[in-house]
């Protein structure tokens, strides 16, 4: 019965805010607390979403002074150059915006944390979209599934995670799977190129002045090129047959259109701009990313200390603060409340036992003829398992599970840890990774949009690592 219900639940959830019937926020605190009733642990919602609240607030404080510091950023140029040198380097060709997209992604996830990956990825990449009026989903989709390939590295989180369970090294994990994780990441970059040359058919491709320069004209926020399989990639903007749009507003459901205050990064003359600390705060933002990468300080600790060490340089009048504060506060609070939203679904998720009996299930209707292939089973499981629930449930609670089938089987525990990472190009879009809500939210993309429009290419690009494994002899 649980197992039916956590899957009612999660099915729920995903057709209400695909269909935008409800907003993410009120779906992922509603939805679980009428299936808790269900379950007949009514009593027991409070404790499921303290218990969820307590998990994610660390979270939560992190988003919350990461979005002021890379806003402050923002507000005083720092990304500035890199934006210019991009739009300067792709000849305002969507075709190399959309893959420079991919390839920025992959390059900043090397920091391991995939909320920090996406406020640069879209801090760098948004405004040139806005310019040239391309699809905002192809961008937090190939931002998305770059950094769920590069999130397998030893200290990204999945393969620690692996090699804790299994009680193996991370290393014998990560290094074997480089060459299949390279042609998942060849496939992120191809997939990119693709997407890019159907932008370049439906905006056409600009000289640089004609970039910066032209004059927007009011639209919506999201726009879903290839979204379906019947989207007409060359079809003119607006027109019969042509892409579809929606409104997006940081995932939170409510339709806006963007204002001038929301897209400056390419202008000269803002007053935040601070060219006289551009030095500083390129080095403060590498020490920062330094010292998370050496885990110096807890990663909440670190983002308060660096927006309170930002805003006091950059700054140093206390109205100037407070405004620049106020010009983040959406993004902080829908983000922030995302979190603590999603802290109630997984809370009701895990506290009235579905997460375990949806997984039992799942590993008791395995075939006994597929047990020598525990590899591919677990490849394939891992996809599901991995987008419906957290990394700690899939890796802690079910992988020890798949390994001692597969020991029985003669598949050794190394085979099963390997195959447990394939799935992380579709779990950086799941509902339950508090990192995507900052994607879709910096971005102003519907979740809803952002899902409809990721999944099947995740879903692809996680099973070209799999083939790929299988082929190399590595899984």
């Amino acid at each position: 019965m649980l197992t039916i219900l956590g899957f009612a639940m999660i099915a729920t959830f995903l057709v209400l805010i695909m269909m935008k019937k409800m907003s993410p926020i009120a779906a992922l605190v509603l939805i679980p607390a009428l299936f808790c009733v269900f379950v007949g642990k009514g009593a027991h919602l409070g404790d499921y979403v303290i218990d969820g609240v307590s998990s994610l607030a660390p979270t939560a404080a992190m988003l919350m002074f990461a979005i002021v510091y890379f806003g402050v950023m923002i507000d005083v140029g720092l990304f500035d150059p890199i934006v210019r040198a991009i739009l300067k380097f792709c000849k305002a060709d969507p075709m190399r915006v959309v893959v420079g997209t991919a390839l920025l992604a992959a390059i900043v996830s090397l920091d391991g944390d995939g909320s920090t990956t996406f406020m640069i990825t879209v801090s760098a990449m948004y405004p040139l979209y806005k310019r040239l009026k391309m699809s905002l989903v192809v961008m937090t989709g190939v931002a998305a599934m770059a950094n769920g390939v590069m999130n397998t590295l030893p200290w990204g989180g999945p393969t620690a995670r692996a090699a804790t369970a299994l009680k193996v090294d991370a290393t014998d994990i990560f290094v074997p799977m480089i060459p299949a994780l390279a042609v998942g990441l060849l496939a992120v970059v191809a997939l990119a190129y693709v997407l890019g040359l159907r932008e370049r058919r439906r905006v056409g491709t600009l000289t640089l002045d004609q970039a910066l320069v032209r004059e927007r004209e009011p639209e919506s926020e999201t726009v879903l090129v290839g979204a379906g399989a019947g989207a007409e990639a060359g079809a003119g903007r607006g027109g019969p047959g042509g892409a579809d749009r929606s409104r997006g507003s940081a995932g939170s459901g409510a339709a806006d259109e963007a204002s001038d205050d929301d897209f400056k990064g390419l202008d000269p003359n803002r007053p935040t701009l601070r060219p006289r600390l551009y030095w500083f705060n390129a080095l403060l933002t590498v020490a920062l990313l330094t010292a998370m990468i050496m885990e110096l300080l807890p990663i909440p600790v670190l983002f308060l200390l660096g927006a309170a060490l930002a805003l006091t340089v950059n700054f140093p009048h206390i109205p100037d603060q407070k405004a620049r504060i106020a010009a983040h506060a959406d993004n902080v609070l829908n983000v922030s409340g995302m979190v603590f939203a999603a802290a109630v679904f997984t809370g009701v998720l895990t506290g009235t036992g579905m997460v375990d009996s949806m997984a039992n299930w799942l590993v008791e209707t395995i075939p006994e003829g597929m047990g020598p292939h525990m590899g591919l089973v677990t490849g394939l499981l891992s996809l599901p398992l991995t987008y419906f629930m957290s990394n700690d449930g899939f890796y802690f609670g079910v992988l020890p599970v798949l390994a001692e089938a597969g020991h029985a089987h003669g598949v050794s525990t190394l085979e099963i840890a390997r195959a447990s990472i394939v799935g992380q190009p579709l779990h950086m879009s799941s509902p339950l990774v508090p990192a995507v809500y900052v994607l879709v939210g910096m971005a102003r993309v519907e979740f809803g949009d952002h899902t409809k429009f990721v999944v099947k290419w995740a879903v692809l690009t996680s099973l070209v690592i799999l083939a790929a494994g299988i082929l190399f002899g590595i899984i």
